[in-house]
Parts: C-alpha cells; structure tokens; sequence
C-alpha cells in the first residue's frame, strides 16, 4: 500500500481519483434524481470532439473537451427543452457526431497522434501533472456553483412544477445543470474514460440512494462509494497490471449487483 505514495504518478492518480469521486458523488447525485443518464452519456461521447479539435488546434486537450462539451450541453439543453419527446434521438446524433468529428481532427493534426485508448477507457496513472491543475479549479467551480444553487437545484430535481409556482428560474437551472454535468464529464474522462464514465456516474449515485433520506445524504454517500470503487479499482490494477479505468469500473460493477440484493 505505501508504494502507491512513493512515485508521483500513483500519487496523481490517487488524487485525480479524489477529485473524479467528489465530482461523481455530487453530480452524479442530480445526474441520477434528474433523469438524465442518457444526457450525461451523448455530453460524454460527444466531448470527444472537443478533444479532437483541441489537438488539431494546439490546445491542451482537457481545455479543449470542457468548452466543447459545456457548448454542446446548451444544445441538448435548448433541444431537450423544447421537445422532450426526441430528446433521445438528439443525444444519439450528437453521441455520434461528436465522436466522428473528433476522430477526422485527430487524423488531420500533423505530426505524433495521442494514444486514443487513454480517452476511451481511462488511465488513471498516467494523469499529467498539468491537468490536475485544470482538473482541481473546475472541479472546486462545479462544487462551489452546486453549493450556491443546492436549494434551487433540489427543487428541481424533485418537482420543476414546484420550482416553477416558486418563482424559480427552471429553464435557466436546468442549463446550469447540464453544464456541470458536462464539466464533470470532462474531468472524470481522464479517470476512466469515454466509454465508462457514465458508470461512475450513475453506480455510485444509485446504490446511496436507497440508503438516503435526502439529496445531501444521497451526494456524500455516493462519494463515499465512489472513492472506495476508484482505490480498490486503482489497487487491483496496480497489483494485476491491468487497464485502471476498466477496473474501476469492474468494482463499482460488483458493488451494483451486490446492492440489488438490498430493497430500498
């Protein structure tokens, strides 16, 4: 166990994981109780795009995925508003768009391309140092924006016809909601990938909610549960020498299945 904080792309790793766990636990929360799983999976698949267009234009590739995904949310969100009703077939476009669009900048940008499995499926360590930086402001904005709008954001997660007779913005709430989701997304790709982000989203966020009696209680339950899922996935990868991102996923997998057994 201590080897894992004496090289510092363990220690990267662990506190990528932390940041991804928080993000998780709190946005997976309201990804979950506002029904938008779906959402959550085309923002991720489409960020590709960002990536791509990031690397084609010389930018860092966390920056370039985070513009483009918070960019693409208002679309689905103006869409999704509109007419519900094709809300699917939108997010299945954009999905496949945006992972087609990434691809033909990823080939058209001269020179080295990037290995584009540690986008697909994660590598927890081999997080750059730089993007913890990037990685640790936009998760303490996404933190900071949820704790000022907790109350309105509650509101609409349990009843937007309750919000709307108190006067709430639901509209404009609904598009905060789905940037951040599309924030998170971004932030959590570099832990376990495009493909498998949307289960660490909503693994966590599912099984705490049959213990919890509150929105909060349901968001500190799913960081819990979502940082034990990283760790022990990091651990086995670590002691096996498999894919990280796959492994997390692989625990948090078991901890679904096991929770199936319990009633809420």
């Amino acid at each position: 166990m201590t080897e894992l904080f004496q090289q510092e792309f363990l220690r990267n790793a662990l506190y990528a994981g932390l940041l991804a766990s928080l993000l998780c636990g709190v946005i997976g929360t309201l990804v979950v109780v506002n029904g938008v799983v779906f959402l959550a999976g085309g923002l991720a698949h489409g960020a590709y795009g960002g990536i791509g267009l990031a690397y084609y234009l010389g930018y860092p590739p966390l920056a370039g995925a985070a513009l483009f995904s918070v960019a693409l949310s208002t679309v689905v969100a103006g869409v999704t508003l509109r007419d519900s009703r094709r809300a699917d077939a939108v997010v299945g476009v954009l999905w496949a768009v945006g992972m087609a669009f990434g691809i033909l900048l990823l080939d058209l940008t001269p020179g080295y391309h990037p290995d584009l499995m540690s986008y697909l499926f994660g590598s927890l360590v081999a997080v750059p140092s730089e993007d913890l930086a990037l990685m640790t402001a936009a998760a303490a904005f996404v933190l900071l924006a949820v704790a000022l709008f907790y109350r309105p954001l509650e509101a609409l997660s349990y009843d937007r016809d309750y919000a709307r007779t108190r006067g709430l913005p639901v509209t404009a709430l609904y598009v905060l909601l789905l940037a951040l989701v599309a924030l998170s997304v971004v932030l959590v790709i570099s832990v376990v990938g495009l493909i498998l982000v949307i289960a660490l989203l909503s693994i966590p966020p599912y099984i705490a909610e049959k213990f919890s009696r509150s929105l909060l209680g349901m968001m500190v339950r799913a960081t819990v549960l979502s940082l034990f899922f990283t760790l022990v996935g990091l651990l086995l990868a670590f002691r096996f020498n498999v894919t990280s991102g796959a492994a997390v996923i692989a625990v948090a997998g078991t901890g679904f299945f096991l929770s199936l057994l319990f009633r809420r």
